[in-house]
């Protein structure tokens, strides 16, 4: 699906009096995505450079709060139209299907409207990106009759992120239901709204977001047999103040866990462990995510598991003229460690790459800040909490936070996130500064060179 004209920044689409506008396409607008394309809109002059942003559905989706949506409680709306009304970023309410990184185009389809009630994880909506979103202005490309049109860009933000990762266990596509975007915590609250007193649900997965699902469930419907399987020991990351506080929390809400345990497959009623099935009107799969399956069919050098490798700048390894960023990127942190998909990763690697994209447009110097943690953020519903501090590259400190305090400091950070895709400069003033000569094309890698 290439598209003739995207070759090179020369053919950049002309502006006013004959100016060349360098396109920036940013796909997805989960916290990475958004946060990049608002922070560059105002970093460069609007005659300057054109910033389009792909995404399936017309709000930002608070990915941290899908437990709470699951339990019935409402969100707060937040349109992608109010979030960037008057910052110059144009909006496409679209699908992206494919990404051509040699010919420099990406495919995109009109998403149906009413986009946030569309199918989640099968679409590869996810984590720092989904889809992304917008009212349909700004369209530029060529349009073939499937629908299918090809958006040429100078400058890629890849941020679609990930969905969740069923690790091909028998029967968790079919039978489990997920929290990984919008449209499955939906699905998962249909479900939950049918069932009656007694009933069970299992929470499969020990990590951050099985613990928030579990904790949440059991507090909103103390009615319910809530199970949480974990593969390891129960909190086994945090230090032991955190995980005491842990089990004295899922134990005050009348939860089981089941440690060391690995559930090997999934039934309409039921999860299958090694130590004998365990009953489950509703499965709640949580044992981490997957990056979104693009990247892996394009040259773009990615690794096993289709992150796409990138310098510390956020700029592919392969291809110069795309940025990768969020749960779509394997970015690496202190000690080399690849950091962890996350909204704590997904914040500074949008920062980083719009920054870095700022600086190379206008001929200025490209900061890099070093990428690291300070701190893991648990909600145990809406009553308790448990704020584990780090160090810099994730490991669990002696001090904690917990209680009420703990579940204050965590609605502040959620709350802190969202703030932060509305004020991708954090409210700092900046001044939009004028690109530079545009760049030379850079010579296209050969494919085999490429890929993973």
């Amino acid at each position: 699906m290439q598209h003739g004209n995207a070759q090179g920044h020369g053919h950049a689409r002309r502006h006013g009096h004959g100016h060349q506008q360098h396109r920036i396409v940013v796909i997805g607008a989960g916290y990475a995505g958004a946060i990049a394309a608002g922070r560059l809109a105002r970093r460069l002059r609007r005659e300057d450079v054109a910033v389009t942003l792909v995404n399936a559905e017309p709000d930002f989706v608070e990915r941290v709060r899908m437990h709470q949506l699951a339990v019935g409680q409402e969100l707060r709306p937040r349109p992608f139209s109010e979030m960037f009304a008057g910052t110059g970023v144009r909006l496409r309410l679209a699908r992206v299907t494919a990404v051509d990184a040699d010919g420099r185009t990406v495919s995109i389809t009109e998403a149906e409207p009413g986009g946030s009630s569309g199918s989640g994880a099968s679409n590869g909506l996810g984590s720092s990106g989904g889809s992304s979103a917008s009212d349909g202005l700004g369209s530029s490309g060529a349009s073939s009759n499937s629908g299918v049109e090809d958006l040429p860009y100078d400058t890629l933000v890849y941020a679609l992120g990930s969905t969740w990762n069923t690790h091909d266990v028998p029967g968790a596509a079919d039978h489990a239901h997920d929290i990984a975007g919008r449209p499955g915590a939906l699905r998962l609250r249909a479900r939950l709204a049918t069932l009656g007193a007694g009933q069970p649900v299992v929470v499969v997965g020990g990590g951050l977001t099985g613990l928030e699902a579990a904790t949440e469930i059991a507090e909103a419907r103390p009615d319910l047999e809530v199970t949480l399987a974990a593969r390891g020991a129960l909190g086994d990351w945090l230090s032991p103040k955190g995980a005491r506080h842990l089990r004295k929390v899922m134990a005050g809400l009348g939860i089981t866990v089941h440690e060391n345990t690995t559930v090997t497959g999934v039934g309409a009623d039921h999860v299958t462990t090694a130590a004998g099935d365990l009953p489950a009107s509703v499965t709640i799969w949580t044992t981490g995510f997957a990056a979104h399956p693009i990247a892996q069919a394009t040259t773009l050098r990615t690794d096993a598991t289709g992150r796409i490798e990138v310098d510390g700048t956020m700029r592919s390894l392969s291809h110069p003229d795309v940025y990768a960023i969020g749960d779509a990127a394997l970015a690496q942190g202190p000690g080399d460690k690849p950091l962890r998909m996350s909204c704590a990763s997904g914040v500074p690697m949008a920062w980083q790459a719009a920054d870095a994209i700022a600086a190379r447009l206008t001929g200025t110097k490209s900061p890099t800040a070093p990428l690291r943690y300070f701190n893991q953020c648990i909600s145990l519903g809406r009553k308790e909490g448990l704020i584990q501090y780090v160090t810099a590259d994730d490991r669990a400190r002696t001090a904690a936070l917990t209680g009420r305090l703990a579940a204050f400091y965590k609605e502040l950070v959620c709350k802190g996130a969202a703030w932060g895709v509305a004020n991708p400069t954090l409210a700092v003033p900046t001044r939009r500064r004028p690109t530079v000569v545009q760049p030379t094309p850079v010579p296209t890698p050969a494919p085999e060179a490429t890929t993973a």
